[in-house]
């Protein structure tokens, strides 16, 4: 057991955040404590956090946040996520609250202005995956190109505890292609939420089609003369969108983030924690907490 390797829970914080706000936003209980603020997001993140933790049981931790929308990638394409609305009004108090909370926890902070937490996840999972096993935590699927035999994604499902572990392997079986050819695919049909278009008029099928005779979209581009015709002049008519695309689909993994193994060990000290849970009244989370001797050591 002592040459055991560390195993690295990143979590992608606004996933959390926003899907624990989302769920009770839709029935109004923005839990507002006597001061006004409402901690809803707050409460669910760190459910969301702590139920993860006790079903894989990491023995370190680490959460990446964006930080503000203007990125490299809203530089290059202007329409960039430019779909998404303003933040609701009950939203926007809890996201500097969560980071306290999180520290409070002694669990590090991770963000860089100008790039998004997926690209400080990618980063840091780069640099760890030799001496630790990496796990993310995300309800995002564009992580998966990240899989790797030492980076494996755990996407959320619907309420609390319920995941969908993807490996290499698991993911092949799934889409046919490796997780690398995934910014491909995405260049080719697109992301509606991210709102770019890729290219138009092909779909996810006709994409996994093509990504499993040619690889990847350069493969694609030197071959276009054996493309149908419609896929071929669909192709002409949207190439410098399919190039842009696949620079807005790649996860930078070269950010100037770094993560210490050290400082991202699940060291919980109760006082400190328990003290910022009751400062914003959050009640009901002390028990989730892991505060076993055992996590503490």
């Amino acid at each position: 057991m002592e040459n055991q390797k560390p195993s690295l829970m990143l979590v992608d914080g606004m996933a959390l955040l926003f899907r624990a706000f989302y769920a009770t936003a839709v029935t109004g209980q923005f839990m507002i404590n006597s001061k006004g603020i409402p901690t809803n997001g707050i409460h669910g993140f760190v459910k969301h956090l702590f139920t993860a933790v006790s079903s894989f049981k990491p023995s370190h931790l680490a959460v990446c946040w964006d930080m503000g929308s203007k990125t490299f990638r809203s530089e290059i394409f202007a329409d960039y996520k430019g779909n998404r609305g303003e933040a609701p009004i009950e939203l926007i108090p809890q996201f500097d609250l969560v980071k306290e909370v999180v520290e409070s926890f002694d669990i590090p902070n991770i963000g860089m202005s100008g790039f998004e937490a997926d690209d400080c996840i990618g980063t840091i999972a780069h640099q760890m995956k030799d001496i630790a096993h990496v796990s993310i935590l995300t309800g995002d699927q564009d992580i998966l190109q990240l899989l790797d035999e030492d980076i494996s994604v755990i996407l959320l499902k619907k309420g609390y505890g319920n995941y969908h572990v993807h490996t290499p392997q698991t993911f092949f079986e799934e889409k046919g292609i490796m997780p690398r050819q995934m910014i491909d695919l995405k260049a080719l049909m697109g992301d509606p939420s991210d709102n770019y278009p890729g290219v138009k008029g092909i779909g996810e099928k006709t994409a996994l089609k093509l990504l499993k005779e040619f690889e990847h979209v350069e493969g694609i581009i030197t071959n276009l003369e054996r493309l149908s015709k419609s896929h071929k002049s669909k192709i002409e008519q949207d190439l410098d969108m399919l190039h842009l695309s696949r620079i807005l689909a790649e996860i930078k993994c070269d950010v100037p983030v770094t993560c210490e193994l050290e400082k991202a060990g699940l060291r919980i000290s109760k006082e400190k924690a328990l003290n910022k849970l009751m400062e914003i009244e959050l009640r009901g989370l002390q028990r989730l907490l892991p505060l076993n001797e055992a996590i503490i050591s």
